[in-house]
Order: structure tokens, then C-alpha cells, then sequence
């Protein structure tokens, strides 16, 4: 398999995780993540939130957060991705617009998170084994502090 099949499929499987995502849609959320094997080793880190671990726990965190997330959008920027064999790592900022059908305006929130992802390749296949997203404060924020 050449590097940029290789490469082209990690980053089919990157952005299989964001539309899973926007689209609320757990079961194509869940086949983007490793399984067998690996799924102890899953984990996650959603922004403000601690470590989870574990496929069933991390699973059950994206069934929970898509419930209760009425839309949202991913703008990428600064994407990275680095090969090693069977093992890949996919860095980005995620530009996120977030929106409750609620509210007067529509519009909650608006921010940035900086996330890693690490990928292993298994039967062929790219699965996300391990997702860390941290909060990005806006440079206006940090300077009311």
C-alpha cells in the first residue's frame, strides 16, 4: 500500500469523525473508533471534561453529547498528519459554531479547540484508538483574567 493511499485513507477516516459528529449520527461515530482488540485501550478527552476509557465509555460519552447537541459545525484548520506504520497521529484546531434552536438568537457558541487524534491501522483499516481535544481561550479572554 503506498503512503499516499495510506494517507489518503487516514484522512477519509479523520473526516468520517467530523461528519459522524455533525450529523449526530452514533453508529458511523462508532465505526470510525477501534474495536477487538484495541478497545480497551480507547480514550478520550472531550474539553473540560477528564480522561475516559475504554470503547464502551468512550461511546457512551458521543451518544451523550449528540442527545444533547442540537447542531454543530467544524471548521479545520492547521491540519497535520504524520504515518508510522500502522500507527498515524492527525493534529488540528477545530474552529466549532454551535447552535440551540431554543434560544432567542439561535447561536450559544462560537471557539476553538486544539485536538490529537492517534489512529491505528488494523485489517487494512484506519480506526481512531485515541482523541484529546483542549480549549483554545481567546487572546480578549485570557486578557480579563
Amino acid at each position: 500500500m503506498s503512503r499516499a493511499v495510506n494517507r489518503a485513507d487516514l484522512e477519509e477516516v479523520h473526516a468520517e469523525f467530523y461528519a459522524a459528529f455533525e450529523a449526530g449520527d452514533f453508529d458511523r461515530m462508532s465505526d470510525v473508533w477501534a474495536e477487538g482488540p484495541y478497545a480497551a485501550g480507547v480514550s478520550c478527552v472531550h474539553p473540560g471534561w477528564t480522561m475516559l476509557r475504554g470503547r464502551e465509555e468512550v461511546l457512551r460519552s458521543w451518544a451523550l453529547i449528540m442527545a444533547n447537541t442540537t447542531y454543530i459545525q467544524f471548521v479545520l484548520t492547521d491540519v497535520e498528519t504524520d504515518v508510522y506504520g500502522d500507527h498515524a497521529v492527525v493534529t488540528c484546531k477545530e474552529n466549532v459554531l454551535t447552535a440551540d434552536e431554543d434560544t432567542e438568537a439561535g447561536f450559544l457558541a462560537g471557539g476553538s479547540i486544539v485536538a490529537t487524534k492517534l489512529f491505528v491501522r488494523v485489517d487494512g483499516q484506519w480506526r481512531l484508538l485515541l482523541h484529546h481535544g483542549s480549549p483554545v481561550l481567546n487572546p480578549a479572554d485570557a486578557e480579563e483574567e
